[in-house]
């Protein structure tokens, strides 16, 4: 517990004291957002507002889990290190996106293609490696089972699993993207979501067949630390926050978005609660749901919309909301979500 505590509130310090520091030497090179000129005519007031701030919740979180076990002398295990790995190389992605969108003075960075032909290639890569390093009792970071609030009985074998995790991280880290529509939308929600992994991770870390077996434990191989990393994140969200608040000073840019979608579906798969992670992370879900009915019905249809436009945000901004109305009301959605998950999660311990 000592070394979440220390985890999240150096994460939180880093980012809340370092983000001012980020904004003024992105703001000294130009290195400002690009606003869409089909987007919400609101939006314009925001060109030039510092992007790529992801790179300060990236290095905060990182920084902080990493001095938290040099603190506690814990060994950092397979786990953290490959979603580290996870969220470092989903971010280098988005930093090239930001970068070269912020370089040509345009909104256009990676084509679609490219970007998610890298999610991909990342996802992959990860998803191999999570089924090696089998431990002393014979668990591997990633298993082969189909998960929902603990492992199932259903076992996918090798292949499948490497691909159901490349669809979780590639959705989820676009779920993320699309979410980052208005200020400190994405960056709220998230918080939420890394807190319920703090809380899952520790609840089965203490009900682990390794620590207190019985009929009802979980198989996970390292619970406790996958917690002690989303502390991390959780308190570099957190911290990030506070600027990037409406109006925001900072923007996290895809470096942000893409970095902690692949997070929270690299911690999902971890803890095995991979389909958990649709109440957990709802708001990402709707968004993206949103996106996808409206490119599917225009179509269709021949040109018609469901939404004046999508992500959904920016439909209830074209009906009059107020931004600030718009994000709190979808962080309560969100709130709800996390709640819907951890009750979910609970349930079936209690149900046993």
């Amino acid at each position: 517990m000592r070394t979440i505590l220390i985890s999240g509130g150096l994460a939180l310090l880093l980012s809340l004291f370092g983000t001012p520091f980020l904004i003024r030497a992105l703001a000294k090179r130009g290195y400002g957002q690009i606003i869409r000129d089909d987007g919400p005519s609101s939006h314009h007031t925001k060109r030039g507002t510092p992007t790529m701030g992801g790179i300060i919740i990236i290095f905060a979180s990182i920084t902080s889990y990493l001095i938290a076990h040099l603190v506690s002398g814990n060994a950092i295990t397979a786990s953290a290190a490959l979603v580290i790995g996870l969220v470092v190389s989903l971010g280098l992605i988005g930093f090239l996106d930001d970068w070269l969108k912020v370089s040509r003075k345009q909104s256009l960075g990676l084509s679609g293609k490219q970007k998610i032909f890298g999610q991909v290639s990342v996802a992959g890569v990860f998803a191999y490696l999570g089924l090696q390093f089998v431990d002393k009792n014979n668990l591997s970071p990633i298993s082969t089972q189909l998960s929902i609030v603990r492992d199932t009985a259903l076992n996918l074998g090798p292949i499948l699993a490497i691909i159901l995790v490349v669809l979780m991280v590639t959705a989820t880290s676009n779920g993320v993207n699309l979410t980052d529509g208005l200020d400190g939308l994405a960056t709220g929600a998230s918080v939420l979501t890394f807190i319920s992994f703090v809380l899952i991770g520790v609840w089965e870390f203490g009900e682990s067949c390794a620590v207190n077996p019985s009929f009802n434990c979980y198989q996970v191989r390292d619970p406790l630390d996958i917690a002690v990393l989303a502390a991390s994140f959780a308190g570099a969200c957190t911290g990030f926050l506070w600027w990037n608040a409406s109006p925001a000073k900072i923007f996290m840019g895809d470096t942000g978005s893409l970095a902690l979608g692949g997070a929270l579906a690299g911690m999902a798969t971890m803890l095995r609660i991979e389909l958990l992670l649709i109440p957990l992370g709802g708001l990402f879900v709707i968004i993206t749901m949103s996106v996808i009915i409206q490119t599917l019905y225009f179509k269709v249809s021949g040109g018609k919309r469901v939404f004046r436009m999508a992500p959904l945000q920016h439909h209830f901004e074209l009906m009059g909301w107020g931004e600030v109305t718009i994000v709190i009301r979808f962080w309560i959605i969100a709130g709800l979500g996390v709640a819907l998950g951890l009750g979910l999660f609970y349930a079936d311990w209690v149900a046993g």
